[in-house]
């Protein structure tokens, strides 16, 4: 079961179900947030409640993946009407090339020992995978920004005056929502570009928090059912019309240094972490970008993320802002 949030120029907000090549529009709830803390309510079957809420209205799911229906698709998790209510956060070096990436951009030419990028890797490969009711070794961890950075398929994805760079980062990301006890229940998959500034990363690794408060696209779909043990997918760059770059990548417990169970403890071990009705978007990491390769991306090249059973792939263009970095005006009080 897939699911999409659509915006119509008239109508607003709604739900729909994936039914290829066709959406089918769901009555009474317009988010999934909405959709989901009823089904909380409703002891979290979230699969009858949607098909008791199936309409008889049907779209084209072309016109609208393609830009040119009256309904635009949204991300299709977020918090309507408060972004701040939604947290973006991710684990990075839980895949090896991710790892050796990483190694590479900060790796001193004088020094043979291992940098702290592969021994955190490492850490994840020896006691990322705990046996039942144990608990692993945590990942590392950052942070993202609230709903407020969050785009959707077909959306730009900026590079601010501040930045130095942008570059895609194909992963897989899950929605989450927390429920009035403070227990959080995972929704569903979906394609993720974390987009993120890797010159900024490169210069100093104690750069990578700033260099991940960027814009990021997940979408189009949201996957109630699908499996995490394995996905394969494939990331492309276009440019002018046409394939610049492309490589197949791979992701889930099967091909990470972490298990699911053990990567979510250590997000959600924080009680500030589980607030009532508090709504995450977890990044689980890359396998491979195109920054790693040498490739810089340009104004205007198009970002494609597919991964198997996830639904159509997310798409998304680069935008440089072009602005002057400058300085930002302070109120005072008096």
């Amino acid at each position: 079961m897939r699911l999409v949030q659509l915006s119509h120029r008239i109508n607003g907000r709604c739900v729909a179900l994936v039914e290829e090549p066709s959406l089918r529009l769901l009555d009474r709830y317009s988010s999934v947030y909405d959709l989901a803390t009823k089904a909380i309510e409703d002891n979290g079957n979230i699969t009858d409640l949607v098909q008791s809420c199936l309409s008889d209205r049907i779209i084209s799911y072309d016109f609208v993946y393609q830009g040119e229906s009256d309904y635009s698709l949204l991300p299709p998790f977020d918090c309507p009407g408060n972004p701040l209510k939604l947290m973006l956060a991710g684990t990075g070096l839980t895949h090896k090339a991710s790892a050796e990436n990483r190694e590479k951009m900060h790796h001193a030419e004088a020094e043979k020992e291992l940098t702290d990028s592969m021994k955190m890797y490492l850490m994840g490969v020896q006691e990322g995978h705990p046996k039942k009711g144990e608990i692993g070794v945590q990942p590392e961890w950052f942070y993202k920004g609230n709903g407020s950075v969050l785009r959707a398929h077909n959306a730009l994805l900026e590079i601010p005056s501040y930045g130095e760079d942008g570059g895609e980062e194909p992963e897989v990301a899950a929605a989450y929502i927390v429920d009035n006890t403070g227990k959080p229940f995972r929704l569903g998959l979906m394609i993720a570009n974390e987009f993120s500034d890797h010159i900024m990363e490169r210069k100093n690794y104690l750069y990578l928090a700033p260099s991940k408060i960027r814009n990021c696209s997940v979408g189009p779909e949201l996957s109630i059912d699908a499996s995490f043990d394995s996905i394969d997918g494939k990331v492309s760059i276009y440019r002018k019309d046409s394939v610049f770059w492309t490589k197949n990548i791979s992701t889930g417990e099967a091909n990470m240094s972490h298990s699911l169970e053990n990567l979510e403890y250590h997000h959600f071990k924080y009680k500030n972490h589980r607030l009532a009705g508090m709504a995450h978007i977890h990044f689980f990491g890359a396998d491979a970008f195109s920054f790693g390769e040498g490739i810089s991306l340009q104004q205007g090249d198009i970002m494609e993320v597919k991964w198997d059973g996830l639904g159509r792939p997310l798409r998304n263009t680069l935008n440089l802002n072009g602005e002057k970095e400058e300085l930002i005006s302070f109120g005072t009080f008096r």
